[in-house]
């Protein structure tokens, strides 16, 4: 088998000298032509039944070509058999509770996860009960009912980790989905840890240029048709043009996730010494939970990293105003530097005794380190580091 850089270049675009194209071709069609309306008919039963494709696609909501390119590169690159895209991350999610509501009422979740997705479940929008655990009470919390479980590693925002195997092994039958945003499928292939479900928001490193919002589940072709059967019915098909977009970044993942990762490396130890950052958590300082799994289970720390101010809110919102080259926003996996405040932001829809719980506290703030040059990033974060704390006396002593 190629390389993981090899197959990212070459996946999905293995019938392009049948095809003689160099580029991926973009079907923005919303109807097909239906001539012979006996293979119409037989294939939108197909494409409702959930099948991943029929002689004719019929109707855009049912099924487009370039999004089924993209999807097949996809499951290529996380080593599924099939890959089922969404019109975003959130998207992706609701399908997969959505059709596991057949299965049970129950979830079981480990926080922290990405706000939304903890608001989501908390909600019981989707007609499900989601009981939140640490992972090493999955077993003890596991009902008949329980659909699946729920665990995002590296953790939005702290980065603490989850011992996949170990939460596969706890569930028993129960299914688990595992949101791999943050490690990518260059850092991490859960599916072959035995996650059933392997969800993307793709519109962080997949994407990696701020341009595509989409989501994907990862899983096996009998897990994916009941999806694209769901997708089929909310409507929820990922546009082809974001499915080129995504297409076109996931030849350049790798070297992407490898620079920024390289610069989160030399900021998360810089930030360490200063005396202005109370603590500093990234899994290559060894300062998550779960950090012995780095080297196994995730191949590498990744470019997330998350600290805490000393002056707390105070500064770490002074931080956000004074960077000049990193981007304020929310959002990650960009080729640019982008800094967030999760309990203001990402995670605000989650309750404070939540976000307490999981050490989301007021003083964190997020950083997404892109693939500019890790001195000028160092330069722009250490600026604003000192200008907050020194706005920070200056409040305290009035």
């Amino acid at each position: 088998m190629t390389r993981f850089d090899t197959r990212a270049v070459h996946a999905g675009r293995e019938d392009f000298q049948a095809l003689c194209v160099h580029a991926p071709p973009l079907d923005l069609s919303t109807t097909y032509p239906v001539a012979d309306l006996a293979v119409g008919t037989a294939s939108f039963d197909a494409l409702v039944g959930g099948e991943a494709g029929a002689p004719n696609p019929i109707y855009a909501r049912l099924h487009n070509p370039t999004v089924a390119r993209t999807e097949a590169a996809l499951a290529v690159l996380e080593g599924t058999e099939a890959c089922v895209a969404f019109a975003s991350g959130m998207a992706a999610l609701t399908a997969v509770l959505l059709e596991r509501r057949q299965h049970g009422a129950h979830v079981l979740v480990v926080r922290p996860l990405y706000g939304t997705s903890d608001h989501l479940l908390a909600s019981g929008l989707c007609g499900l009960e989601a009981e939140f655990v640490e992972a090493g009470e999955i077993a003890a919390r596991r009902r008949p009912d329980t659909a699946l479980v729920i665990i995002e590693t590296p953790a939005n925002p702290t980065l603490d980790l989850v011992d996949i195997r170990a939460a596969v092994a706890a569930a028993g039958e129960v299914p688990v989905l595992v949101d791999s945003t943050f490690a990518t499928p260059v850092l991490q292939t859960p599916a072959a840890l035995g996650a059933t479900y392997v969800l993307h928001s793709a519109t962080k490193f997949l994407g990696g240029h701020g341009d595509v919002i989409a989501g994907v589940v990862c899983c096996s072709e009998e897990h994916a048709r009941p999806l694209r059967t769901v997708r089929a019915a909310t409507g929820a098909l990922l546009h082809p043009l974001a499915a080129y977009l995504l297409h076109r970044g996931l030849p350049t993942l790798a070297l992407r996730v490898e620079r920024a990762q390289a610069n989160a490396e030399v900021l998360s130890r810089r930030l360490a010494a200063h005396p202005a950052v109370s603590r500093v958590h990234y899994p290559g300082l060894r300062t998550v939970r779960n950090a012995h799994l780095l080297g196994t289970q995730q191949r590498g720390p990744g470019s997330l990293i998350a600290f805490e101010m000393a002056g707390g809110y105070q500064a770490a919102a002074a931080v956000m105003r004074q960077v000049r080259l990193m981007t304020p926003a929310v959002s990650l996996g960009s080729v640019d530097t982008l800094i967030q405040h999760p309990a203001g932001l990402t995670h605000r829809v989650v309750s404070e005794s939540a976000k307490a719980a999981s050490g989301i506290t007021p003083g964190l703030l997020r950083l997404s380190v892109g693939i500019e040059h890790a001195d000028d990033l160092w330069d722009d974060l250490r600026q604003a580091i000192e200008a907050a704390a020194s706005a920070t006396r200056v409040a305290d002593a009035a």
